[in-house]
């Protein structure tokens, strides 16, 4: 049933297919939804990005979801993981390169700058031993 609160009193918002959405923006902060999307395998990430201006907040909500991050200024010298738990929060601070695999029940928030865009999001590509490095670790920690 919809509600007959006005909108100005409150927003509700959701998002229940694939991929990124932003759902709220105010002033200088965004907040959206991550759900599962095929191209969060780890057999097909092949780029991490970093945030140049802010760091960025992720909350699994559902599923899991493994955060890579990666240590490097210029290009990714070494990868760590991180399977995240339930309603815990996890900033990734500006400047650390990171991507993510999820299941396929997983939704997680994201909180960022509302100005995060892809002139301040560069990406590079992952090494051939920088992807084994993802393989592998999704393995032990999905086992």
């Amino acid at each position: 049933m919809k509600s007959s609160i006005p909108e100005s009193l409150i927003e509700v918002r959701e998002h229940d297919g694939p991929g990124y959405k932003p759902l709220i923006d105010y002033q200088s902060w965004r907040v959206a939804l991550m759900n599962y999307t095929p191209d969060l395998v780890p057999e097909k990430i092949s780029r991490m990005q970093k945030h140049t201006d802010t760091d960025e907040v992720f909350v699994l909500l559902a599923g899991r979801c493994i955060l890579f991050l990666g240590e490097g200024g210029d290009f990714v010298t070494k990868v760590h993981a991180v399977d995240m738990e339930p309603y815990k929060l996890y900033n990734v601070k500006r400047g650390v390169w990171h991507s993510h695999t999820f299941s396929e029940d997983a939704c997680v928030l994201i909180v960022e700058n509302r100005d995060t865009v892809d002139d301040n999001s560069p990406h590079v590509g992952v090494s051939s031993v920088q992807y084994q490095q993802i393989q592998t670790l999704t393995q032990q920690l999905w086992k």
